[in-house]
């Protein structure tokens, strides 16, 4: 998702908890994620973008799906992390390059007490991934890759190092990105089998979902956890909701398993 640059703030409709108008930027202030991480493992959020009729994406891309305001808050939410984690297919599909290219962005971070640049953690277990994508040219850019290849990327500008295990083990590499690089907050992007993978094995606390007044029936493609081997299903705390032109931009937490109601007798 292209960073939005030289373009005026959008202001939001704040519905939930309080009315109220503000930016992206003023919206995400609240966030202290690295406050929630546990010992074991970083506080992990999901960031996605879905239509009414819960489609991903149309066509492979979020780009038919996205807005000035969805992504003015997507790279603000980018503001508040240790690390963003991608899945290979969405790296190689979006063509992911720096994090945060944008200087006041990453002013933004330091200022908050983070590091400029956000950690790139990309889950990829074949390894299948080509040495020009931007994220892995760009020389700033600090990349983990979760991996169970063997095999190392030749090629490659970024400072790239590797967790390797076999098969992949997200839970155990959450826990070394935790131990072994001080990772206390992430912010994942997708796609949706690896959301999906982290909700089976319990590793998301919350979800960011923008919702957008259109219909992609057939053009759209997976669910934002498609596949997730759920026993039951989830429960979702909404913790703020805000509007702009019919767009709905939601933060949940992540809770138990909901409850059936009640059949009537």
């Amino acid at each position: 998702m292209t960073a939005a640059r030289n373009e005026p703030p959008v202001v939001l409709r704040r519905l939930l908890p309080a009315a109220g108008e503000l930016t992206a930027d003023e919206l995400v202030e609240e966030l202290r994620p690295w406050e929630m991480a546990g010992p074991q493992r970083p506080h992990v959020a999901v960031n996605m973008v879905h239509t009414c009729d819960g489609r991903a994406a149309v066509h492979g891309r979020t780009g038919p799906i996205s807005s000035l305001a969805d992504r003015q808050l997507f790279h603000a939410l980018r503001t508040r992390v240790d690390a963003v984690m991608v899945g290979a297919g969405t790296l190689r599909v979006e063509r992911y390059g720096r994090m945060v290219p944008d200087a006041a962005r990453r002013e933004q971070r330091r200022h908050a007490g983070l590091e400029a640049d956000p950690l790139a953690i990309v889950v990829s277990g074949s390894l299948d991934l080509a040495s020009d994508l931007p994220l892995l040219q760009d020389r700033a850019s600090r990349v983990v890759i979760i991996t169970a290849a063997q095999h190392s990327l030749q090629g490659v500008h970024a400072q790239v190092e590797y967790v390797r295990c076999a098969p992949v083990d997200l839970a155990g590499a959450l826990a070394q990105l935790r131990r072994a690089h001080g990772v206390r907050a992430i912010l994942c992007e997708g796609g949706p089998h690896l959301n999906a993978a982290l909700l089976a094995q319990e590793l998301i606390d919350e979800l960011f979902l923008t919702t957008v007044p259109v219909l992609a029936g057939a053009a759209g493609a997976l669910s934002i956890m498609d596949g997730a081997p759920l026993q039951a299903p989830l429960g979702l705390s909404l913790r703020w909701m805000v509007e702009h032109e019919g767009e709905i931009f939601a933060r949940y937490a992540i809770g138990p398993a909901r409850q059936p109601r009640p059949q009537p007798a």
